[in-house]
């Protein structure tokens, strides 16, 4: 099932969604982790937890270990960020989204599962200038346009340490494809580490050297799954 689309007046990518507040609960079963999510109107995926971000989560590779720096980009109301917590004992995970609704929903699930000490939630104006993570995850907001999402992919893909990878999500029907073809125009190492309800899971290396655009076909990638 595609990203769905925000609603005509509670954007999932605006700072205050003009939707009023209607709080209700999700559930986050993984075969390691369950959490139940406090969410809200006016954030992305409200009603459930979206298909692309529990394939992201069922089929990435697992997160560094020890005392490493992650982010979970347009973070919502936290399934990723919580996930990595739970995966990464040690890690210090940055929770990065532009909505405030979505930020304090984040922040009170990461205390009731025990994390607040070590998910920090935050505006990408409130990110020190001076952070570099070891790894990225993310179910991008792709419904925030093409040039706005390659800014900014380009300025995470910046802060990731030199053997760091992101690893993204992105339904085939809203640019997988392209996306990977642009990503490697600037010089990082793509690879499609899985594919499942037309959903792709893009690993991308942090290091960037120039290179020869090549096509997604070429570059080496799991069959479709069922």
């Amino acid at each position: 099932m595609p990203e769905p689309r925000p609603s005509p007046t509670g954007h999932y990518f605006s700072a205050n969604p003009e939707v009023a507040s209607n709080p209700s609960t999700v559930v986050l079963t993984l075969p390691d982790a369950r959490f139940e999510l406090t969410t809200d109107r006016g954030v992305f995926s409200s009603t459930k937890v979206d298909p692309g971000t529990r394939v992201l989560l069922l089929e990435a590779p697992p997160p560094p270990s020890g005392k490493v720096t992650l982010v979970d980009v347009g973070c919502g109301y936290g399934p990723i960020a919580l996930t990595l917590a739970r995966r990464s004992p040690e890690a210090t995970i940055w929770a990065v989204d532009v909505n405030e609704r979505a930020l304090e929903l984040c922040a009170e699930n990461a205390r009731r599962a025990g994390f607040a000490d070590r998910i920090r939630t935050c505006t990408p104006n409130e990110v020190p200038a001076d952070l570099t993570v070891d790894g990225i995850w993310s179910n991008p907001p792709i419904r925030i346009g093409k040039p706005a999402l390659q800014d900014l992919l380009a300025t995470w893909l910046d802060r990731l340490s030199i053997d760091g990878t992101a690893t993204l999500v992105v339904h085939k029907h809203l640019g997988a494809d392209s996306l990977a073809r642009w990503l490697q125009t600037r010089g990082h190492a793509v690879n499609r580490i899985a594919s499942r309800a037309g959903y792709r899971v893009l690993a991308v290396s942090g290091a960037v050297a120039p290179t020869t655009p090549t096509s997604p076909a070429a570059t080496q990638h799991p069959p479709e799954a069922s």
